[in-house]
């Protein structure tokens, strides 16, 4: 079996871009190099290829009741146009996945889920589907292989994002311009007289936006907005930059931070667990957690000496003993130290707490601090 490639792989290609495998899909780690890119979705804005997560449409009369069961977040607080957060769990409350859900227009749903997970995702709800006593009000589709998108990120990308997009909105949340829409809204916009949805999320901790299309229209997209981005500094960027903009703010990446065998509550993403909704997949195990604690707790720390970079698996130490493991680490493009997260017992997890963490057989000193690692002045 070869790599899977997404619809912008030939303009990767074109722009010089290192591809490497990720999750089965060959994608651009870096085009010029990760700090470069970084900082210019820091300060500016860049550009992200993200064809290769996967979209699940949920739609019909008992679609809101079905998806309630099945993720952590209560989807009544949606209205059409609006997205959230949220978390698919099992039994024993280990993430399946951590997904966006939207809903576009009454009971109709949309959810963008991980690239490495979109087959366990979708055979996990087809399972959960067939159990569902109101199964035949329920649609459900994985509609990956209709669509492609990228994530457009940084301070300037509301000073030209208009300009691919001049008109108002034609479907889910109505507004003028794109630039109306507020964190979390998504609204489908005409480009080129296709349709695509643009919605205003990130995963870099920069305000930005995720626009989801037919592939002809994406590869478009991606190079109008590179040529009306340009003045303002736009750079394409890479999963190389994607993670240490992540990790600065401390958002969790599946495969890391969460898993099967770890909860929301343990990896510090419970503000996204709705305990109070009524029943829910993995709802016992959380209530449990919440009242009495957990046995680790998700920390993020700063190196406090010179040091290579942390990086996932090393071992975390404090008073002599091995106590976690790193979960991401990176050397921080923004605050030029080394920084991370990891799973320690919950004693070793306030703030200010000194601990070492194992770098090729040697310790080095590092401590908590609160999320997330890097903060806007």
């Amino acid at each position: 079996m070869g790599l899977k490639r997404t619809a912008l792989f030939s303009a990767h290609q074109k722009l010089g871009a290192k591809l490497i495998d990720f999750g089965g899909w060959e994608m651009p780690v870096q085009y010029t190099s990760i700090t470069d890119e970084h900082l210019a979705v820091r300060n500016a804005a860049g550009i992200f290829d993200i064809s290769h997560m996967g979209e699940v449409t949920v739609s019909s009369a008992a679609s809101a009741e079905f998806l309630n069961h099945v993720l952590t977040n209560d989807i009544r607080k949606l209205a059409p146009g609006l997205g959230q957060y949220t978390l698919m769990c099992n039994e024993r409350g280990g993430v399946i996945d951590d997904l966006y859900a939207y809903q576009l227009s009454g009971g109709v749903y949309l959810l963008i889920v991980n690239a490495s997970r979109t087959e366990a995702d979708v055979a996990w709800l087809k399972a959960q589907w067939e159990k569902f006593p109101r199964r035949s009000e329920v649609n459900l589709t994985d509609a990956s292989h209709n669509y492609s998108a990228v994530a457009v990120q940084g301070p300037r990308v509301k000073e030209f994002i208009n300009n691919v997009f001049p008109n108002a909105s034609v479907s889910a949340m109505r507004v003028n311009h794109v630039t109306d829409l507020k964190k979390n809204q998504i609204g489908g916009f005409k480009f080129e007289n296709q349709s695509v949805l643009v919605s205003r999320t990130g995963y870099t901790g920069e305000d930005g936006f995720e626009i989801t299309g037919e592939a002809n229209a994406i590869v478009k997209i991606w190079d109008k907005i590179l040529e009306i981005g340009a003045p303002f500094g736009i750079k394409p960027c890479g999963l190389g930059a994607r993670d240490t903009l992540r990790t600065e703010v401390c958002y969790p990446l599946y495969g890391h931070e969460l898993d099967e065998e770890t909860t929301p509550i343990e990896a510090g993403v419970g503000f996204f667990v709705s305990l109070d909704k009524g029943e829910f997949i993995g709802r016992k195990v959380l209530v449990e957690q919440k009242a009495n604690g957990t046995k680790k707790k998700l920390i993020a720390f700063k190196m406090t000496d010179k040091s290579a970079p942390p990086r996932p698996h090393y071992p975390i130490w404090a008073n002599g003993a091995s106590v976690g493991i790193v979960t991401s680490g990176t050397q921080s493009p923004s605050l030029n130290i080394g920084i991370g997260m990891g799973f320690v017992p919950p004693e070793f997890s306030k703030p200010d707490t000194k601990i070492e963490i194992e770098i090729r057989g040697k310790r080095f000193a590092a401590v908590v601090v609160k999320k997330p690692i890097y903060k806007k002045s």
